[in-house]
């Protein structure tokens, strides 16, 4: 199972709006990046304002989905001004 976790640090004066991230921008990675799943950690505590995962059944699935990301990245100045990092990992583990 592969994991890409796009994490958006917290950011002194960055805009972030939830709704609109968990609902329309997810429809829009579902539809086109075809994760097997994804969760969405709303910080509470730590260097990170949100940090969105999503699962790949293999290295194939992840690539094909990360060639589709290109309307997903379009979109992100719909939901927030703060520059994400992105983190790709081999899950280990149940």
């Amino acid at each position: 199972m592969m994991k890409v976790s796009v994490m958006y640090p917290k950011t002194e004066g960055a805009s972030f709006d939830m709704e609109y991230y968990k609902t329309k921008h997810f429809e829009i990675v579902d539809r086109t990046m075809k994760p097997a799943r994804w969760e969405i950690d709303a910080g509470v505590d730590g260097p990170y304002e949100v940090v969105a995962h999503l699962y790949f059944d293999s290295p194939e699935a992840m690539q094909a989905g990360m060639a589709e990301a290109a309307e997903a990245g379009a979109d992100v100045p719909n939901f927030t001004t703060i520059k994400s990092v992105v983190q790709v990992a081999n899950v280990i583990g149940a």
